[in-house]
């Protein structure tokens, strides 16, 4: 699933707007998850998942090119866990 089939599904159920409303939507919802991303703040959605924000510490790595060990800055990274309530 990509985002155009998101604003398809949420134009196609919700009759009474428009398509380029729906992308506002979606465009919507999505920049507001990634802000609270961005400010270190985890994202529950009930019955779908968590998005979660990982630090990663700085460690030792090595260049795969070279063999040389370098240093690795820290770092932060999204996690996705989803709902319990979710089947596969």
């Amino acid at each position: 699933m990509v985002k155009a089939d998101l604003v398809r599904a949420v134009y196609e159920r919700h009759g009474g707007i428009s398509y380029q409303e729906a992308q506002q939507i979606v465009e919507k919802i999505i920049e507001h998850v990634k802000t609270r991303l961005l400010a270190g703040e985890n994202v529950k959605l009930t019955r779908f998942g968590t998005f979660a924000v990982v630090e990663r510490k700085p460690r030792l790595g090595r260049n795969p090119q070279t063999g040389e060990r370098i240093q690795l800055d820290a770092s932060r990274y999204v996690t996705f866990r989803p709902s319990r309530s979710i089947e596969f």
